[in-house]
């Protein structure tokens, strides 16, 4: 099974394409297991039809040792009501560091459009082999979630006193967040990196889409929970908590908010059980992200300068091979990259002029450089 991957190609900018950006969430569930010794290894890649050809667009991260993967990494594409956006969603166990596919082991692909998945907001179907026959049991389940508010939400968390999991050590924490989705069900929205050999971890401070954290709604519940790191993908839970973003908001720089880090069954265990562990919101700040498209609208205007390279290295210009030579049929290379440059960068220029300037070349009639 072959796949490529080629630079996405530019589409037309202006505001007549003010397109809406749609956040792609995807999960497994029962995954083939390709692995002898331990489970899969699964991580998904997006693939987009260009042309009648799938080109990849992006891939998450891997999933060790899980055949039901909840994917952090999100998929973010720019929705086109007017076209017809045809998508793949294939699953690879990673076997190697490489990032050529046919290296991995198939797990399985589903395709669809991207308007089915919006319609739907939620889907769940079977993954398929190259033959057309059914992944084992393996199924994908991917949620579209408009990205209309440009509202981030920007954190600075650090945890004290967690719980010691590790036999010969001390625990390696990270965090997953979490918002409830529409079934009721936890949805996960970001995991932090993972902190080596500590109970008092600092984890980088870490930017998301707030309309991804709480659905633009700073009074709406997230679940904040808290893992010791283990290498076979068998995670330790440490603790958990439920906030809010307004609450989350009360943490200043001079003030930190602290929220206990609680183990259920610990607590009901243990009469003189106070909690598992401190998660320290040092900092939480809510900013606009501004995309392109607001800062044109807003009468941001692009300046279009050419600067072409006259120097030997482009070759003879009165043969084929240099960049410089103009085709009887047609243009060369640097005409066609202006071109395609210029057609775009001219709506937001208003003065319609674009300064050429030249370097390394010969000029007569003393034939310096």
């Amino acid at each position: 099974m072959a796949y490529t991957m080629t630079p996405t190609p530019a589409g037309p900018i202006g505001t007549q394409y003010c397109v809406c950006k749609v956040e792609l969430s995807i999960c497994g569930q029962n995954l083939l297991d390709r692995d002898v010794t331990s489970k899969s290894d699964p991580f998904c890649v997006l693939f987009m039809e260009v042309n009648g050809k799938w080109v990849e667009l992006d891939r998450t991260e891997t999933a060790v040792n899980n055949l039901n993967p909840a994917f952090a990494k999100k998929f973010i594409i720019d929705y086109h009501f007017e076209e017809v956006q045809k998508l793949k969603f294939a699953l690879f166990d990673q076997d190697k560091s490489s990032t050529q596919l046919y290296e991995h082991d198939f797990l399985g692909e589903f395709s669809c459009t991207l308007g089915m998945i919006v319609s739907s907001k939620k889907i769940t179907r079977t993954l398929l082999l190259g033959n057309g026959k059914p992944a084992g049991k393996g199924m994908i389940t991917i949620a579209a979630q408009e990205l209309s508010d440009n509202r981030v939400i920007t954190l600075s968390v650090a945890g004290r006193k967690l719980d010691k999991k590790d036999l010969f050590g001390k625990s390696d924490p990270f965090l997953e967040f979490h918002k409830p989705g529409d079934d009721g069900k936890w949805m996960l929205v970001h995991r932090t990196e993972v902190i080596k050999y500590t109970l008092d971890p600092v984890w980088k401070p870490f930017t998301v889409p707030l309309v991804s954290l709480c659905d633009g709604d700073v009074e709406k519940l997230i679940k904040v929970i808290c893992y010791d790191y283990d290498s076979d993908g068998g995670h330790d839970f440490i603790g958990e908590f439920q906030t809010s973003v307004s609450k989350l908001c009360e943490a200043q720089d001079a003030s930190p908010l602290e929220l206990e880090c609680i183990n259920p069954k610990k607590q009901k265990k243990k009469k003189n059980y106070k909690n598992s562990g401190i998660i320290v919101v040092k900092s939480c700040k809510i900013t606009r992200d501004f995309s392109f498209l607001d800062y044109i609208l807003g009468g941001c205007q692009l300046m279009f300068t050419v600067g072409i390279d006259f120097t030997a290295s482009n070759g003879n210009p009165q043969e084929p091979s240099s960049l410089h030579y103009i085709n009887p049929l047609g243009t060369n290379e640097y005409l066609s990259a202006i071109w395609a440059v210029g057609q775009i960068i001219q709506d937001y220029d208003s003065d319609k002029m674009f300064p050429a300037l030249g370097f390394g070349a010969q000029l007569p009639p003393d034939w310096k450089v």
